[in-house]
């Protein structure tokens, strides 16, 4: 247990230690800014282009994997958006954002520093595809469902362009693009830039970490959303197992690849989803609060699920 409590209190430390500098320092929110520049268009693609263009390119290739994991989380963004549009008779906006909040995981920020720290770099290409192809979904979900409830009114066309301007466009799928261009053609950067790319990635993790800390703290809980309950099970306990059965039942993959996409899956919510409600104006105040208490409770349930992984009580392979 304590190899496992010493795992993760650097990882967990870092946000910890961004929530308190913001408290200290009373910094406005708006000063991050450059911060997350750096993160999402230098550190972390360079970390993600770095570690994929050392993979053997058949790694890059798994359509199993791809599918079982976008899959889960598919199916848990259905089931709060059934739940929320049914049971609680909610809109089709507001239960977009409930879905997102229950299945949109923090594979960003917090993903790769988390799964390399506990697997090692082999890690790095399931992170990776998870990150991309789950981004693509949750990037075309958000603005379709959104356009369906009357809140995103512009043509259909302009929508879809926007869509795939969003997935063609954003700095870590451009990244990873490359990444697997360079695996394929098995080229290797010169020595000056294989440099540069070794800082900015050995920066991307605590960056990341820091300033998930610092949002965190800049964004206070008025008030906990009695929807909470489901999302945070949802989110925290049934996607990571829902993730394990799909994937141990379609294919014999590596010990690595699974367990990085069900520590993936057990992820807290994302800050995205917040960018998202505010952005269309809807269940803003409680998306907030859904980042923040997934996030909190994940100290427990993630730490839970790392010494399951660790000490053999989650079998590699369910259905061996």
């Amino acid at each position: 247990m304590l190899e496992v409590v010493g795992l993760v209190i650097p990882f967990f430390g870092l946000i910890f230690l961004g929530f308190v500098v913001a408290r200290i320092t009373r910094q406005p929110l708006d000063a991050l800014g450059w911060m997350n520049t750096f993160i999402i268009y230098l550190a972390l693609p360079a970390l993600f282009f770095q570690l994929l263009a050392k993979t053997p390119f058949e790694q890059l290739t798994e359509w199993r994997f791809i599918a079982g994991s976008v899959l889960s989380t598919f199916a848990i963004f259905m089931i709060m958006f059934s739940g929320s549009l049914v049971i609680a008779r909610g809109a089709i906006a507001e239960a977009t954002i409930k879905g997102l909040a229950a299945a949109y995981g923090n594979i960003g920020y917090m993903g790769p520093g988390l799964a390399l720290l506990a697997f090692g770099e082999t890690a790095a290409v399931p992170v990776a595809l998870i990150f991309c192809f789950e981004n693509i979904m949750h990037f075309a979900v958000a603005p379709m469902m959104m356009a369906l409830s009357g809140d995103d009114r512009r043509p259909p066309l302009q929508l879809a362009a926007e869509v795939i301007r969003k997935i063609a466009l954003h700095p870590f799928i451009i990244a990873t693009a490359f990444g697997v261009a360079a695996a394929f053609f098995e080229l290797q950067p010169p020595v000056p830039v294989e440099r540069l790319l070794v800082y900015l990635s050995s920066a991307a993790a605590p960056c990341a970490l820091f300033a998930m800390g610092v949002t965190l703290a800049l964004r206070p809980l008025k008030r906990v959303p009695h929807e909470m309950a489901p999302i945070a099970v949802l989110k925290l306990v049934v996607h990571p197992l829902l993730c394990y059965v799909v994937l141990s039942s379609i294919g014999n993959f590596s010990e690595t690849w699974l367990f990085s996409a069900v520590l993936l899956a057990a992820l807290p919510t994302a800050t995205n989803v917040f960018v998202i409600a505010q952005q269309y104006g809807v269940w803003v105040e409680r998306a907030s609060a859904s980042v923040l208490i997934t996030t909190c409770l994940s100290v427990l349930t993630v730490t839970s699920l790392l010494y399951a992984i660790t000490h053999g009580i989650l079998p590699p392979d369910l259905f061996p």
